[in-house]
């Protein structure tokens, strides 16, 4: 059974920082690659960032494209999102997911594998 473990989660001013880890263990882990959504309240969970694991390949929303990075690694079985200049839009509970296949990045039913979440917080 695999499972995914949120972490970095808290709250933070507006132009503030926070890194976010997802840590994998479980069961035979083989995953094509890792993704990043987040589900403010009243809204749907959106796509926020995706990185395959081989290539390093990344992917991003627009909304956060120049101030969050995604990475991975590969011998801890690690996925990080670094959130830069955070925005009060950016408040919401952040998921982590596996995909264990070639396939779109951004849609949900993509993913296999889901973290339990972690929140974000952030003030103007």
């Amino acid at each position: 059974q695999v499972q995914l473990v949120e972490s970095g989660g808290g709250s933070v001013q507006a132009g503030g920082s926070l890194r976010l880890s997802c840590s994998a263990s479980g069961g035979t882990f083989s995953s094509y690659g890792m993704g990043w959504f987040r589900q403010a309240p009243g809204k749907e969970r959106e796509f926020v960032a995706a990185v395959r694991w081989g290539s390093g390949f990344t992917n991003y929303a627009d909304s956060v494209k120049g101030r969050f990075t995604i990475s991975r690694d590969n011998a801890k079985n690690t996925v990080y999102l670094q959130m830069n200049s955070l925005k009060p839009e950016d408040t919401a509970v952040y998921y982590c997911a596996a995909r264990s296949r070639l396939s779109t990045y951004a849609r949900l039913e993509s993913y296999d594998y889901w973290g339990q979440g972690t929140q974000v917080t952030v003030s103007s």
